[in-house]
């Protein structure tokens, strides 16, 4: 089995809870599939660089999966299906990125990368 990270947007009309219950259904998929969703990190409601189905904002979920190809094809398939979800992206990964660098990394993600 491969490590995948996906980043997916949902509405911005969503609640929280919702976004929760999205994600649930979709690590419940890559379960049924033989696969994994080893973490969740909710980055919460966030602005658009530019509007995406007339959404300026989006829910910003990053989960990081060690699944089979068949489980990830799935995944997508259904995240395409779904209206909640504007945008979405798997990559494969060879390790998952869990820390920061250094303090200064950081710092240039808190601010921008200024």
């Amino acid at each position: 089995m491969a490590n995948y990270e996906s980043v997916l947007i949902a509405r911005q009309d969503l609640g929280p809870s919702q976004v929760n219950d999205l994600v649930n259904t979709f690590s419940d998929v890559i379960k049924q599939n033989g696969g994994e969703v080893v973490k969740v990190d909710n980055w919460g409601l966030k602005n658009l660089a530019y509007r995406i189905k007339k959404n300026r904002k989006g829910y910003y979920v990053l989960l990081d999966i060690v699944a089979p190809a068949g489980a990830i094809f799935e995944y997508e398939r259904l995240m395409r299906l779904n209206e909640d979800i504007i945008r979405y992206m798997t990559v494969k990964v060879d390790e998952f990125n869990n820390k920061m660098s250094t303090d200064e990394d950081v710092e240039a993600v808190e601010n921008g990368g200024e």
